[in-house]
């Protein structure tokens, strides 16, 4: 599949119906106290950088951001694809724009938090796949045994 990745704005309403469709797919899988969704409009503030794919026909196919918490560290968050689209690497283009931008940044590391539940899989392959190693819990997200967290050491 050939797709376009852009850095984007998330106040579009592909990229709202995206984050939708992503929140209800993960509500049944945590319990809300453990799942760490940003907004859209959380999404829009300064030091998250959001990038769409878009299929030949100009639709959004998959989301990712990157949320910057210092001048070395940042966040892998909201990654998500269309179910059509999945199992064409889609995610993993979409990873991979991520940590270019991190590294344009001078970020030396990425994290992240996924579910650790059965229906997480998909998610877990694309992280593994790019490099990612499961760790500790990161920043301040609770060790609930609810989530999963990753690293990637970054280099120039």
């Amino acid at each position: 599949m050939s797709v376009v990745i852009a850095q984007e704005t998330p106040l579009q309403d592909d990229v709202r119906q995206m984050v939708a469709e992503l929140n209800a797919y993960m509500m049944p899988l945590t319990p809300r106290e453990f799942q760490f969704q940003l907004t859209v409009e959380q999404m829009a503030t300064p030091g998250v950088s959001v990038f769409v794919a878009r299929d030949e026909a100009g639709r959004a196919v998959g989301m990712a951001s990157l949320k910057a918490h210092d001048a070395s560290l940042g966040e892998v968050k909201r990654m998500y694809t269309l179910p059509a689209v999945r199992g064409q690497r889609v995610g993993s283009r979409l990873l991979a724009r991520v940590e270019d931008e991190a590294r344009a940044l001078g970020l030396a590391r990425l994290v992240l938090e996924t579910g650790e539940a059965p229906g997480f899989e998909e998610a877990w392959r694309v992280y593994e796949r790019g490099g990612y190693t499961v760790c500790g819990a990161v920043l301040d997200y609770p060790d609930s045994g609810f989530s999963r967290f990753y690293e990637k050491k970054l280099t120039p």
